[in-house]
This record gives C-alpha cells, structure tokens and sequence, in this order.
C-alpha cells in the first residue's frame, strides 16, 4: 500500500467578467427604443391602441365604429390612420352625419380633405350643337337622263367625254333612224293630200285627213323631234334620217353611257346631265335630334377640301322614316354651288345650332317675314312670286315656324354635368340647403350637354349643387343607411309628398230637382266604395256599376255646369272597371283620378236638399302623391279617417285639408283649410 498520498489539484482560478464598453450599452438602448416605438406607432396606426392613454378601451367598450372620411369602406371597432390615405379616422356618426332621413353634414376640415365644390343651379337661354358628318351628293331635283326616243344607231356623239359643261339647248348626239325617216315621210304625203282636197270635198273626207295629219305629226314629236325640227321639216318638205338631241338642261355630264357607231333601242340613255349650281349634303342624326330640326333652318359646314372656310346651307328634307336598321333619320341639306367648288363625293362636317327648350317659334333674322321655295329653301324673296328653279310658288316662312319679329329665347334650368350622379334610372343631385348640410334630391333629366345637363324638374334657381365630392357625400348617405344613389326610393318617395288638390274658392251651386238626387246618390255610392277600399276589400261590383251609371246620366244633363260634365265624363272613364281590377291597381290607378273628379266635384255643385257636410282629406304618404279623397261628416275625429289607399297598413294616417260644406250652409268666404287632424306616420 502506498503510504505517499496523491496530491490535490488546486481549485481553478475564480472567473472575473470581461466589462463590456459603455457604447456597446448605449446602442442596446438605442435600438430597444427604436424598436419599442416602431411597435407603438404600428399598433396605433392598425388602430390596436389609441394615442390617448383610455381611449382604446372607451371605445372598444361602447362598441363604438370608426371609419374613414376618404374610405368609407375602412371600418374598424377604434380610433387610429387610415390604411390607405393615413387620414385620422372618425366615428362613424360623426363622419355620416346622421342628422335626417335625407341629408348629411359635412365638416369643414373633410370638406377641404375631399375638395367638395358647389355651383349654382341657373336658368338661362341654351344651344345645343349637333355635329354629323356627311358626303356631298348631287341635287337630284336638277338631273336628267338623256335617252334615245327611237331606234337606230349613233353617227354622233358631240359631248364625248364625262365632265364636259353643256348649256340648255346645246346638241349632244346625232341618230341614224329609218324608222324615223318613214315617220317624216308618211307626215309629209298626209298633208299634201290634205293640201290637194278640193273645197268640194265632203266633209268626213276632209275630217278624216286632217286627223291623219294631226296623229302624224303627233308621231313625230314622240320619236323626239322638237318643234324647231318639225318647223324645218313643214318648211322644207324633206325628210331626214338622222335626228340631233338636244339638251334639255344645263349642267355638267356626269356619265357618258354610249359611243359612236353603237346600236341604241328606244328609250335606252346616252348622257346623264346634273346641274350643280345646288348641290346636297346627306347627313344622319338620331331620331330625338331630328325631331327638332325643321324645314330651312340654317346648316354651318365644312368641307373636307376646302379647309378652314365654313359654308351655310340649309334643311331643304327631314325623312319621315327612321331607317330599320341604322336607327337614324335623314336630313338633307342644300348649298349654293355657283362657282362649282363643292364637289360631290367629298366629305363635310355639319353643325347645326339648336335652342333647348323651344316649343314655339323661332326666329330667323334671314327669314323673318319673308317668303321661300317649299322645295328650294335657298330661294328667299321679300315678296311671294315663284320659284325659279322648279316653278312653284313661294311660301311665307311663318308656315314652317318661323316668327316674323324677334321673339326672346328660350330660358332652361341647368347645373354642370358633374352635378348629377346617375345609376340606371335614377339620377340624383346633392342640394347645400344650409353650410354643410347636404341633402339628397332626386331630379328628372332632359338634354345633356357637353358640360351641362337640363334640369326639368327637381331643382329651383339659385340652389347650391355639389359639383365635386358628392360621391363622398353619397358614400355618407349610404353610411348613415340614408337614401342614396344606388337606393333613391325614399327620397323620391319624400319628393312625392305633394300638397293637397287645390280647388277654386267658388260657391257651390245648389241642384235642383231629380238631377240634385242623383248627384247625392252618386256621393253615397262613392262613400261605399271608399269604405270597402279602406276596409281592404274590392269595390263591390253593384256599387261600381251604380256609380258609372250615375255619372253617364249626370254628364248628360244640361241643368249642370260644364265644368261638372267634365268632370263626371272623368268619374266615368275611371269607375268603368274599377272592381275588375286588383286591390292596389284599383286603389292607384282608378280610385285616385276617381276620387280627385269627386272632391272637385262636391267643391262646386251639391243637390238642392243636401244638408251633411263633407271632409276633404289627404294623405301624404300615398305612392306617387295625390293621396285625395272625401268622407261624409264635418267634425271627424283622428279616429275617424278611414285612409282608402293604405287601408289597414295606415287606417288613420291623412290630414283634414277642408270642410265642404252643403249650399244652404256655405259662407261668402268658403273652404278655409284646417290644420291636420294627424301627422302621417312614415312607414319604415
């Protein structure tokens, strides 16, 4: 055993930590910092926190929605940026405005973020410029084709190339015809024998050969001789075989269809001839535009050939077909072409400027009070004579519209096109009733212009439309589960909301007599049939039938007014199917004009003996407006109206307008309106 013991290594040396350098902490601190607020900033732009200490869970504890006054898409439970344009976001209360079922209100820093723009709307006179393009054409009224009237062959042909100017009366081609010749010659031997008749000869004989003669020489004149040539041809007495052609106009040959030497049958053409001192242009415009020009009114054109010079015609045609497959009209107009610069073939812009809105005439400063050629509207003259190129008689101008002394022009209500947001059928404006509240108006659309759109009804003048930013302002409205662009029901239904029917303060004539019974009895039936429509049921048919027959006894009788008639002829026309139909055609289609004719009716003419009171009421509420109609009583409590158009959906929903009172009982002053009995519920 080993006494020597194994020594003991010695412990290792303690460990001492190398120190790190001061900077290298400075830059660990630096970039946890760094890091920290990048992740704060995200955070808060994702909208997880707020830049307030509480704000987050306030929020997100009322369950309260933000969005984007740029973005309306961007909807998020908290405050933060938007993810696409960075703006701040805002509750959507705040950013739809939810003030109205028909506007919204804007603040004014969104309203200089989304550069919304206002104009006025504006009433004044408008032009609309329809440009077309079209190809000159020859005036066909100043053409002719010159064609041999017999048969035989042409020595001749004195025009012999196309585009050569020839003058009336000029000789174009010589033909060769036997048939011709015998023609002369049996004229000629027809009247010598008539010459050699004796002053004894009987009379028959001589009828007879003077008739010859005349059939002869009518002969003649239909194988094409003029009477220069027959003259020549009596004065003579020697035959010819060849026959000249003259020309019957003056113009330019425009084809040349023969040539010498060649074998032509009767009636085959040689020459054709156009005058081209008027030419045609051809356009096609859609049939809304054509249905505004009319006969003479004044073309400004160009020429493809004749750059920067504007030449005037004017309509001379406007087809009355529309063409089946084009779905286009044709307007022809005519220009002067005396120095035979228009050619045709060649291209021309037209524009012709029409007034927006005319109804009546128009003056022409060219045409006032003057007269012009039904056919040729370039021939004007101050005085009526006849027109020199195809011989009819001038008309005065007044005939086709035009005024013989300056009328003023025609004013339109218009906003700028970029106004008017449009969807299908609908077509809506956005009105600044007050600074910064906009409200939604549906409006009806007539011509659009290039940077203006006519307004026919809708708007009034001097109302304030947003011209840019109102698809912001309708993004809003669709927030806000307002009526907007897309669903413009309500407000059009709110535009309906019309006044009640306004009748003249008139005394109610009293009838007398079996007419006065009648026309009680027909209120009566009129009350049963407002009461089965109230009730939800159809009119009943006896009833239905007992009220058309009234009416067509009453019309009738002469002890009425005429104004009466007129209006029974309407409550017949209307109560003729009215239990035919389904309960709500009946209600809005037949019942309404019914009940319109009834109201006026009791308003003027009541029977002799009637002693009760009637109630005129209206409901707003009715689709479409118009919601008339009468029940019997003066004193009716809310619980008392019984609403025909609605029935149970909304059995007391109208306002008392008027009591119409029996004759004996009317005061000079009638019919004073009352004030509602219920404010109309709207129906959600």
């Amino acid at each position: 055993m080993n006494s020597n013991p194994v020594p003991t290594p010695p412990p290792p040396a303690p460990v001492v930590p190398r120190r790190r350098p001061w900077l290298w902490w400075l830059h660990l601190r630096w970039g946890v910092g760094i890091g920290l607020i990048a992740a704060l900033g995200a955070a808060q732009r994702m909208g997880w926190i707020a830049a307030g200490g509480g704000a987050s869970v306030s929020s997100a504890a009322s369950g309260q929605t933000f969005t984007c006054p740029m973005h309306p898409q961007i909807r998020q439970p908290g405050p933060g940026r938007c993810p696409i344009c960075g703006m701040e976001l805002v509750p959507v209360t705040t950013a739809a405005a939810n003030l109205d079922e028909l506007a919204v209100r804007i603040a004014p820093a969104q309203r200089r973020l989304a550069n919304i723009q206002t104009a006025e709307v504006q009433r004044a006179p408008l032009q609309v410029e329809l440009r077309s393009v079209g190809a000159i054409a020859i005036d066909e009224s100043r053409m002719a084709t010159i064609a041999s009237y017999i048969q035989g062959r042409i020595e001749r042909l004195f025009a012999d190339y196309t585009g050569v100017d020839v003058a009336q009366g000029d000789h174009l081609a010589v033909v060769y015809s036997p048939q011709l010749y015998a023609a002369q010659v049996e004229y000629l031997e027809a009247r010598k024998a008539l010459a050699a008749l004796s002053p004894s000869s009987l009379a028959i004989v001589r009828e007879t050969q003077q008739k010859l003669v005349a059939s002869s020489r009518h002969r003649l004149v239909e194988l094409g001789m003029t009477a220069e040539q027959l003259q020549e041809l009596e004065t003579s007495e020697q035959a010819r075989s060849r026959l000249t052609i003259y020309a019957p106009i003056g113009g330019t040959v425009i084809e040349k269809l023969a040539f010498e030497g060649m074998y032509v049958e009767a009636g085959e053409p040689i020459y054709r001839i156009a005058d081209l001192s008027t030419v045609w242009l051809m356009l096609e415009l859609f049939p809304e535009d054509a249905a505004r020009i009319r006969f003479g009114q004044k073309v400004d054109a160009v020429v493809q050939s004749l750059p920067g010079e504007t030449i005037h015609g004017r309509v001379a045609f406007i087809d009355p077909v529309v063409d089946p497959k084009k779905r286009t009209v044709g307007v022809r107009v005519e220009f002067l072409n005396a120095d035979k610069r228009l050619r045709p073939g060649d291209y021309a812009t037209a524009v012709v400027h029409l007034p927006i809105g005319q109804t009546g005439e128009v003056y022409d400063a060219d045409l006032a009070g003057r007269w012009i050629s039904p056919m040729h509207p370039q021939i004007i003259r101050d005085e009526p004579g006849s027109c020199p190129i195809c011989g009819m008689d001038l008309v005065p101008t007044s005939r086709y519209g035009y005024a013989d002394e300056p009328t003023p022009p025609p004013e339109s209500l218009y906003v700028p096109r970029s106004a008017v947001l449009m969807a299908g059928a609908n077509s809506v404006v956005y009105v600044e009733t007050e600074p910064g509240r906009f409200e939604i108006r549906p409006v009806t659309i007539g011509p659009i212009l290039r940077d203006k759109v006519i307004i026919l009804d809708g708007l009034q003048v001097g109302e304030k439309v947003a011209t840019a930013g109102n698809f912001l302002i309708d993004s809003q409205m669709q927030l806000a589960g307002h009526p907007s662009l897309i669903d413009p029901t309500r407000a059009v239904a709110a535009a309906n909301r019309n006044t009640p029917l306004s009748l003249e303060p008139v005394p109610v004539t009293a009838v007398p007599g079996p007419a006065g019974e009648r026309l009680e009895e027909l209120y009566r039936v009129y009350f049963e049939i407002q009461g089965r429509l109230a009730a939800d049921q159809p009119p009943p048919e006896a009833a239905v039938q007992a009220l058309h027959r009234l009416a067509g006894e009453l019309r009738t009788d002469a002890s009425l007014p005429e104004a009466a008639r007129l209006l029974l002829g309407e409550i017949q026309s209307s109560s003729e199917h009215l239990h035919h139909l389904p309960l709500e055609q009946a209600r809005l289609e037949a019942f309404r004009p019914l009940s319109h004719a009834v109201v006026t009716l009791a308003s003027r003419v009541r029977g002799a003996g009637a002693a009760e009171p009637f109630t005129h009421l209206f409901c707003p509420m009715v689709k479409g407006g118009a919601g008339d109609w009468l029940q019997p009583g003066g004193q009716l409590a809310p619980g008392d109206l019984r609403n025909p158009y609605w029935g149970s959906g909304m059995l007391t929903c109208g306002d008392r307008v008027r009591v119409l009172a029996p004759p004996a009982a009317v005061p000079p002053e009638v019919d004073e309106p009352l004030q509602p009995l219920l404010a109309p519920e709207v129906p959600q």
